[in-house]
């Protein structure tokens, strides 16, 4: 079973992203995270369906650290549901592997 995660995070404006990017890994919850600018998402919402530009960051992390994660998202940002997906990590370049355990590093 992989140790190492991919979990998508939408954000709405810039400044959140670059906060919620910067806080994650500053706090060793992630060792790198990726961010795509102007998405279009399309999505169900309070009986409507909505369309709105979001940024879509990437986070790469350690299984081990989803809960934190997850709880340090919803702490610090800004939507009263916000989209926390994570997905396996299969295979990697084994020295990236290895970055996200020396940052990220393994819980007992």
């Amino acid at each position: 079973m992989s140790e190492h995660c991919v979990i998508l995070i939408t954000a709405g404006s810039k400044e959140e992203a670059d906060k919620i990017s910067r806080g994650l890994v500053e706090d060793k919850l992630a060792f790198c995270v990726n961010t795509l600018p102007h998405i279009q998402s399309t999505y169900y919402w309070e009986d409507k369906i909505h369309t709105d530009t979001e940024f879509l960051l990437i986070v790469k992390t350690r299984k081990d650290h989803y809960d934190a994660l997850e709880t340090w998202v919803k702490i610090n940002h800004s939507y009263e549901v916000p989209e926390i997906i994570a997905l396996p990590i299969e295979q990697g370049l084994p020295a990236y592997l290895s970055g996200i355990d020396s940052w990220v590093t393994k819980k007992d």
